[in-house]
C-alpha cells in the first residue's frame, strides 16, 4: 500500500512491478523468485533450441543424451535480487519417461511447469509422443498431491485451485476439461519446415515471451490467434470444441467412430489420417556409449578393456561350471 512520504518516482517503481509480476504476492521484497521447467517432447524436436534462445545464449544446440540441466537468471526490477529459473530438459523422446520424476518433486510442484514440444514434422509420432509423457507427468505430480494431502493439505488444495483458474465456471466446455495439474505449455516445432510464409524467428520469438512468463514472471502475452492458416496462439480457457468444431472427416466415418469425449474422437480421426508409430518402436535402444558424438579416448581405452576382461572372466567362469563334478546322490 502507498505510504504518505512515497515519492511519484516511488509509485511508478511500484506499479511497474506490480505489473511485470502480478502473481509474486507471496515473494517479499528482496527475496529471490525460483521457479523450474521441464522440456520435453519428440526427440530432435527443437527443446534445446527453444532453451537457448531464452536464456539468450549463443550457442550451437546439442542433443540430450538423458536428462539435462541448466538454470537463467533475471531481476524483476531495477536494484532487486536476480531470481533464479531452472531448466531441466528430458531427451530420448518417450524412452527416458520414468526420469520425470527427479526434477518433479513435492519441494518445488508449487512454482513447477511442463513445456511440451511436439514435431510437427512427424504427425505419426506427434500424438503417442503427446499421449505417453503427459500421463505420466500427470501420475507422478497427482502422486505428490495425494501425499502432499496428509502433510501439507494447504498446499495441495492451493494447487488445484490454480488448475481452474484460466477456466471459468461458465465456459461451455467446463464439464469436459480435466486440467492439467500444473502450468503445461504445448509448442508445435518446426511450423516453418511446411509453411515458408512464417518466419522462424518470430515464432520463437512468442515461444520466448511465453516461458519468460513461466519461468520469471513477466507479463503474458494478450495475443490470441486461432487462424488454421496460421501460426496458432491460444492460451488456456480461450477457445471452446463449439469454435474449434468437428474433426475432419465424413458424417458416415464420424458415426463409425465409437468415442466418449471430443478429445477421444479427434484422436480417432488423427490417427486414422496419420497412423501412430507404437509405444514400442518410439523407445530409443541406442546405447549412448556407442555414438561418436560423446567419444572421450581415455575413457573409450578404458571402457574396451574393462569389456574385455568381462568377456574373459565370463569365458573362465563358464568353463568352471562345466568343469565342475556335480554330487548327484
Amino acid at each position: 500500500m502507498p505510504q504518505a512520504s512515497d515519492t511519484l518516482w516511488d509509485l511508478a517503481i511500484a506499479e511497474v512491478g506490480k505489473r511485470e509480476n502480478p502473481d509474486d504476492d507471496d515473494v517479499k521484497p528482496g527475496e529471490v523468485w525460483e521457479k523450474s521447467i521441464l522440456f520435453m517432447g519428440n526427440k530432435n524436436g527443437g527443446k534445446t533450441t527453444i532453451i537457448l534462445r531464452c536464456l539468450e545464449r549463443e550457442e550451437s544446440p546439442k542433443p540430450t543424451l538423458a536428462l539435462e540441466y541448466t538454470f537463467g537468471r533475471r531481476a524483476r526490477r531495477h536494484n532487486t535480487p536476480k531470481d533464479v529459473a531452472h531448466f531441466w530438459e528430458l531427451g530420448g523422446g518417450t524412452s527416458l519417461v520414468e526420469l520425470i520424476r527427479i526434477p518433479i518433486t513435492s519441494h518445488n510442484i508449487r512454482s513447477f511447469a511442463v513445456v511440451l514440444v511436439l514435431d510437427l514434422s512427424k504427425p505419426n509420432e506427434l500424438w503417442t509422443t503427446m499421449e505417453s509423457l503427459l500421463q505420466v507427468t500427470r501420475n507422478h505430480v497427482n502422486r505428490i498431491l495425494t501425499k502432499l494431502e496428509k502433510t501439507n493439505p494447504e498446499v495441495a488444495a492451493e494447487i488445484k485451485q490454480r488448475m481452474w483458474n484460466d477456466l471459468q465456471r461458465d465456459h461451455p466446455d467446463y464439464a469436459l476439461v480435466d486440467p492439467f495439474p500444473i502450468p503445461l505449455v504445448i509448442i508445435g516445432s518446426k511450423y516453418d519446415i511446411f509453411n515458408f510464409t512464417s518466419k522462424s524467428e518470430a515464432l520463437l520469438l512468442k515461444a520466448r515471451a511465453l516461458i519468460n512468463h513461466l519461468a520469471f514472471g513477466y507479463d503474458k502475452s494478450k495475443s490470441v490467434s486461432v487462424d488454421p492458416s496460421k501460426p496458432l496462439f491460444i492460451p488456456a480457457g480461450l477457445d471452446s470444441m463449439s469454435q474449434i468444431g468437428p474433426p475432419p472427416a465424413s458424417d458416415s466415418d464420424l458415426g463409425k467412430m465409437r468415442a466418449n469425449t471430443p478429445l477421444e474422437l479427434w484422436k480417432k480421426v488423427f490417427e486414422k489420417t496419420f497412423p501412430p508409430k507404437s509405444f514400442r518402436d518410439l523407445q530409443d535402444t541406442k546405447d549412448p556409449a556407442q555414438d561418436s558424438q560423446y567419444a572421450e579416448y581415455e575413457v573409450d581405452v578404458m571402457r574396451a578393456q574393462k569389456n574385455q576382461e568381462l568377456e574373459q572372466y565370463k569365458r573362465n567362469a563358464s568353463k568352471s561350471w562345466k568343469e565342475m563334478d556335480f554330487d548327484s546322490n
